[in-house]
């Protein structure tokens, strides 16, 4: 795959680690999470039905701590970093990487989510949309390019097995 020349960790035509870039996964949650916060409480927007709100918000938490772990886990496990600016060591196609080539970018969406509702805050699923967006338009795909540039077929099969989501 050619370089993108508007990738400054490209610039010699390889990239060291998936993701130098402003854009990084925990900083677009948090600023979505934060605006949204911001926006709920200049103009609050509610959308759940306060019965639900707590039970269901709280589940959605429960289960966004619990595919961050394993997915964390996992990775700990396979010997490879975490965090996009570190290198890459290995494709990892067990636990929660089975069924999504993100999972800790699911987890990230489900917390958000789960606060979302817990909160009644329509301003914060908003918020989110744009988290969701950045990351299937920006960040994801950087991180593609530098694990099929790493990985080559490796990458390439794994990518057509399981979903970039669910």
């Amino acid at each position: 795959m050619a370089p993108d020349p508007r990738d400054p960790a490209q610039a010699d035509g390889a990239q060291e680690v998936a993701n130098l870039g402003v854009v990084r996964p925990p900083v677009v949650y948090i600023a979505a999470i934060v605006s949204g916060v911001v926006l709920e409480l200049a103009r609050p927007a509610p959308f759940v039905l306060q019965e639900i709100a707590a039970p269901l918000g709280s589940l959605l938490l429960v289960a966004a701590g619990a595919l961050f772990s394993s997915a964390v886990r996992t990775f700990r496990a396979a010997g490879t970093s975490v965090p996009g600016n570190k290198p890459s060591t290995t494709i990892v196609r067990t636990g929660p990487y089975r069924f999504s080539r993100n999972p800790i970018y699911l987890a990230f969406s489900l917390f958000q989510l789960g606060i979302a509702i817990w909160v009644d805050s329509l301003w914060l699923i908003a918020t989110l949309g744009v988290a969701v967006a950045l990351m299937a338009r920006v960040v994801i795909p950087r991180e593609e390019r530098y694990l099929e540039g790493k990985f080559g077929a490796e990458y390439l099969a794994y990518k057509a097995s399981v979903r970039r989501w669910l």
